[in-house]
């Protein structure tokens, strides 16, 4: 049979369809995204805008057809940070629920994270202690876990879509609001990132979702995005430095040229690499793995165990 989930996030939707087999590992027959920017304006004004609810139940209604079309039998609509914590989030997802004939998940945060863990299993062996991180638009999961068993996690509410509304970078680098925001991000850390992750000496530090994989291509110097080559990707500190003083050298037009910053990301690629920069300092680590696979694949991973 097959089966299909979509990811319905602060900043992107994401589509995967997949061949599910009672006795093997499921097999993934396409994948989509789209940044619809949902969490826009939320976190100022407590609400999802109507607008951004527009398009993203658009993109929604989109994906479920072509999920059908691709002969998807059950469809998985899960929500996270930016439908949990507006106030008309659950209201939304009810009326997308209606819209699509389909149920809408709204899951919890450290849900999330168990969730991003199951996906990153999938695709990279986490032998020994391992930190992986997803930067999402609302919400930044951190997990600890050893041998690919969850130690701890934590939903923090550090996301792109609210940093880039709070420092925006439209020209080139403003180093005095860049150095505000990292040192708000390092604090947000130092307050919250619970002393069982910080203080847990680890083999990998592994790093998920858009800002990571597009910072991996640049990396790379690819023309064209492939996954293949940036999942497991090794990311130096080095290499983020370098990436941030090419990205802070050009304008937020600019940034959006380059090959594979796919299109609604250039005015979030600065907030997303300071995290990445904050976050490495924080776990006093010199390198990260990216992976192509995160919160999606978890839950596919949990439909296809329950199928």
């Amino acid at each position: 049979m097959r089966a299909a989930v979509i990811d319905l996030g602060t900043n992107t939707v994401r589509l995967l369809v997949a061949e599910l087999h009672p006795r093997a590992a499921w097999r993934p027959v396409h994948a989509e995204q789209r940044v619809t920017r949902l969490g826009e304006g939320a976190r100022a004004s407590g609400a999802l805008g109507r607008i951004p609810m527009a398009r993203t139940a658009a993109a929604v209604a989109e994906y479920v057809a072509r999920a059908r079309a691709l002969g998807a039998s059950d469809v998985r609509i899960v929500a996270t940070s930016a439908v949990r914590e507006a106030k008309n989030g659950r209201a939304f997802a009810e009326r997308l629920a209606r819209d699509t004939a389909q149920r809408v998940d709204v899951i919890s945060g450290d849900e999330e994270a168990r969730l991003t863990l199951r996906g990153l299993a999938r695709g990279l062996t986490l032998a020994g202690r391992t930190i992986a991180f997803d930067i999402g638009g609302g919400s930044t999961e951190y997990v600890l876990a050893d041998d690919a068993r969850l130690v701890a996690a934590v939903s923090l509410k550090l996301g792109v879509v609210p940093l880039a509304e709070r420092f925006p970078f439209p020209e080139r680098l403003d180093a005095a609001r860049y150095g505000t925001m990292l040192a708000d991000i390092r604090a947000q850390l130092a307050r919250e990132l619970p002393a069982t992750i910080v203080n847990t000496p680890i083999v990998t530090l592994v790093g998920t979702a858009g800002t990571v994989t597009t910072l991996a291509a640049l990396d790379l110097g690819l023309a064209t995005y492939d996954s293949e080559r940036v999942h497991g990707h090794p990311l130096t500190r080095a290499a983020v430095d370098r990436l941030l003083a090419r990205l802070g050298a050009l304008t937020v037009t600019e940034r959006g040229d380059l090959p594979c910053l796919e299109p609604g990301r250039a005015d979030l690629i600065i907030p997303g690499t300071a995290i990445v920069v904050a976050t490495m300092e924080r776990l006093r680590v010199d390198a990260l793995v990216v992976s192509e696979h995160g919160l999606r694949e978890g839950i596919m991973e949990a439909v296809s165990e329950s199928a």
